[in-house]
C-alpha cells in the first residue's frame, strides 16, 4: 500500500469508494455526483490543498482531502478534513495513515487549525479524531435530515501551527511533487514522532513522509 496525490483522472476510483456512503448519514449528499463533477472537486480542492489516495496494486482503497473550512478572508488559515475508506479495506488503519500525512502536509502549507466534521453516531470517526489529538469543539444539534431522521454533527479541532505573529499566505501544494515513505537517511533528530514528520527532499523532488 502506498499513498500518493490524486489527480482528476482518479475521479472514478474515488467515486466508487464514496458511493458506498451515499445512502448513509456519513455524507449529507443524497445524490451521487457524476464522475465529471467529482473530477472537478479533485481539481478545485487539489489546486491548493492535498487530496491523497491510498492504493494497492493500482486499486484505490481510500482517500482523504482538505478544503477551506470557511469562506471569509480571515478564515484563510483553517482547513476541513474528510476521509473515506472502502469497506473492503476497513480495519487496516488507512484512515489514520491518510489523516497523519494530510495533517503533516497542511502544517507545511501554513494551516493553523484543522477541523473534522462528523455526523453522529460514528464511533470509528470519533475515535480516529481523538487518537490524532483532535478535541471536541461542539455539536450542531438536529442540523441535518436524511434517511427519515434528524442528525447531530460534531465538530473536532486540532491546532497544527503557531498563533504568534502575522501569518503568511498558505503555500499551495506543488503538483510536481510526489509522496514516498521516508528513508532513514532523510530523518532529522527533531522528528522523534515519525508519524508526524513530513519533509520536502530537494534532491528527489518528493515529499518524504514518515508513517
Amino acid at each position: 500500500m502506498h499513498i500518493r496525490f490524486a489527480d482528476p483522472g482518479d475521479a472514478a476510483a474515488c467515486l466508487a469508494v464514496y458511493a458506498q456512503y451515499i445512502d448513509t448519514s456519513i455524507t449529507f449528499e443524497t445524490v451521487l455526483p457524476s464522475e465529471a463533477e467529482f473530477s472537478g472537486r479533485i481539481r478545485s480542492y487539489g489546486a491548493v490543498y492535498p487530496w491523497l489516495i491510498a492504493e494497492e496494486d493500482g486499486h484505490v482503497l481510500a482517500y482523504a482531502y482538505a478544503h477551506r473550512a470557511q469562506e471569509r478572508a480571515a478564515y484563510g488559515w483553517n482547513a476541513e478534513l474528510s476521509v473515506y475508506v472502502s469497506r473492503d479495506a476497513a480495519g487496516r488503519g488507512l484512515g489514520t495513515k491518510l489523516y497523519t500525512v494530510l495533517l503533516a502536509l497542511l502544517q507545511k502549507q501554513g494551516v493553523r487549525t484543522a477541523y473534522g466534521v462528523v455526523t453522529m453516531p460514528n464511533d470509528a470517526s470519533s475515535a480516529l479524531h481523538q487518537k490524532l489529538g483532535f478535541r471536541t469543539l461542539g455539536t450542531y444539534h438536529n442540523t441535518g435530515y436524511k434517511n427519515g431522521r434528524w442528525l447531530d454533527v460534531v465538530w473536532f479541532e486540532k491546532p497544527i501551527g503557531s498563533f504568534t505573529g502575522e501569518p503568511r499566505p498558505l503555500i499551495p501544494i506543488p503538483r510536481r511533487k510526489t509522496l514516498r515513505r521516508g528513508a532513514r537517511r532523510f530523518r532529522q533528530g527533531k522528528h522523534r514522532n515519525t508519524q508526524e514528520a513530513t519533509q520536502s527532499c530537494p534532491r528527489c523532488n518528493q515529499y518524504v513522509v514518515y508513517f
